[in-house]
């Protein structure tokens, strides 16, 4: 993933200290330096490096729109210049953090030299009034927990909404005829988020994977290789032809410049090429390019999305939203033939590579459980020209052995969540991902238009976590 690049804009205003809110700036750029952004400051725009008069509005603009910044950071460095602010914020339209140091003890003599608080109330009037979408990050000290967590959140609020502009997906041939549930709206994922796709037929990739084999890459050596350490009794014949499958679809993917891939896996692949895609599909998701099942292309965006919000921590995994705990009612199995990641794997020792029983015994699956820990699921989905995106948090559970790749997952109440997925606009395919990222899709939501957050946990609790 490309690093973000962050506009930094720390604004005064005149009736306050100029030495505090220069001195304010200085300690505050320098904590900067501490998170994995690129910084595009204000240095040369005027001597203070602060934004507090008209006339550095247009450079300042001009600055940050030709480096093409993700977003934007407004430390109040006093009171600010509210007015100033909403028309840089205007001009570029990106996520912007609205966030000021606490202020000190008042002098002897009960004179305050900074009102940052009070200049940020201000300033979110007046962006409002803008209609221009903001993250407020609660008054708090320089260098403290709860700034560096904001900071953090709101990076990783950024990556998410980064993600989905001008997204491309790799599809490989249509949807599974009997998969109704996962028809897209091609036209209106172009006009509404930018998202576009790139179709090739089956015949092409299996043209790609003969390719690949005759060139013999070190790529495709290493992914043999890697097959045959994670485990596996099969042929030499097959574990090439899975390998270079996953060779094929990375390289067509860069060609194309897709983030992710969305592959018709059964039944006509098997017909062609004798093999199940899932350990490809597996292996390629762990190298940085989600691959779904099905052509789901709404659960390739869904993909992205929670790659996104983890800033690639954790590798996420696509799956089956399957059956109810025979025992546990709020319990429920994350399922799919063989695609989750390896990274992901609870037992190593016992996990392999096999054959699909529910797909004439044919090779490639991953047979593994994930290992424990508190998840994020999601899903991005819509009908009807609205479009919404699935918000969830469970942890998982011991649960019956099942073939294939799986996870039990515990929630608080699941039939609110089997109610929320039937009655939709979602499916039965979710992405999910290791860690609790919540709140940061629930907020990126806010940047990206048409797209409704869909939390199944409360708001307020949310809402919480930010502050």
């Amino acid at each position: 993933m490309a690093r973000i690049k962050l506009a930094y804009c720390p604004t005064r205003r005149d009736v306050f200290s100029r030495e505090e809110a220069m001195k304010f700036n200085e300690e505050i750029r320098r904590q900067m330096d501490k998170f994995p952004v690129d910084i595009v400051d204000l240095e040369g725009i005027n001597e203070e490096k602060l934004l507090y008069r008209d006339e550095d509005i247009p450079a300042v603009i001009d600055r940050f729109m030709a480096e093409k910044v993700d977003a934007i950071f407004v430390p109040h460095c006093n009171f600010g210049s509210e007015n100033r602010v909403a028309q840089v914020a205007k001009a570029l339209r990106v996520p912007l953090l609205l966030w000021g140091p606490r202020d000190d003890f008042p002098d002897k003599d009960g004179l305050r030299s900074r009102d940052s608080q009070c200049g940020m109330f201000a300033t979110g009037k007046v962006l409002r009034r803008h209609n221009i979408p903001f993250t407020y990050l609660t008054n708090s000290w320089i260098g403290s927990e709860e700034f560096f967590s904001g900071m953090e959140k709101f990076i990783r609020t950024v990556s998410v909404v980064k993600a989905i502009k001008n997204l491309n997906i790799l599809q490989i041939s249509t949807r599974p005829e009997p998969f109704c549930s996962v028809i897209c709206n091609e036209n209106e994922l172009i006009e509404k988020f930018g998202v576009h796709l790139y179709p090739i037929t089956l015949n092409d990739l299996v043209v790609k994977m003969k390719k690949v084999q005759e060139e013999n890459s070190d790529d495709l050596q290493n992914t043999v290789r890697r097959i045959k350490e994670i485990g596996t009794d099969e042929s030499e014949d097959k574990i090439l032809k899975v390998a270079s499958l996953k060779v094929a679809m990375k390289e067509l993917a860069k060609q194309y410049h897709c983030r992710a891939v969305a592959i018709q896996c059964w039944t006509s692949l098997q017909d062609i090429a004798d093999i199940m895609p899932c350990c490809a599909n597996a292996l390629l998701t762990d190298e940085g390019v989600p691959v779904v099942c099905e052509t789901d292309i709404h659960g390739a965006i869904s993909a992205i999305m929670m790659q996104a919000a983890t800033m690639e921590e954790s590798t996420p995994f696509f799956a089956d939203v399957t059956v109810r705990h025979p025992e546990n009612d709020n319990a429920e199995l994350l399922w799919h033939c063989g695609n989750f990641p390896y990274s992901l794997v609870k037992d190593k020792k016992n996990a392999k590579i096999g054959n699909s029983r529910y797909h004439n015994n044919t090779y490639g699956i991953c047979e593994w459980e994930l290992k424990p820990g508190e998840l994020t699921i999601a899903r991005f989905d819509g009908d009807h020209g609205k479009y919404s995106l699935l918000i969830g948090e469970a942890h998982t559970t011991d649960g019956p052995k099942n073939v294939g790749s799986y996870v039990w997952i515990e929630v608080d109440n699941w039939a609110k969540w089997e109610h929320k997925i039937v009655e939709g606009p979602y499916i039965h395919h979710v992405s999910g991902a290791y860690g609790k990222y919540a709140e940061i899709l629930f907020e990126a939501c806010k940047y990206i238009p048409e797209l409704e957050p869909d939390p199944l946990l409360p708001r307020e609790e949310i809402e919480a976590r930010w502050r």
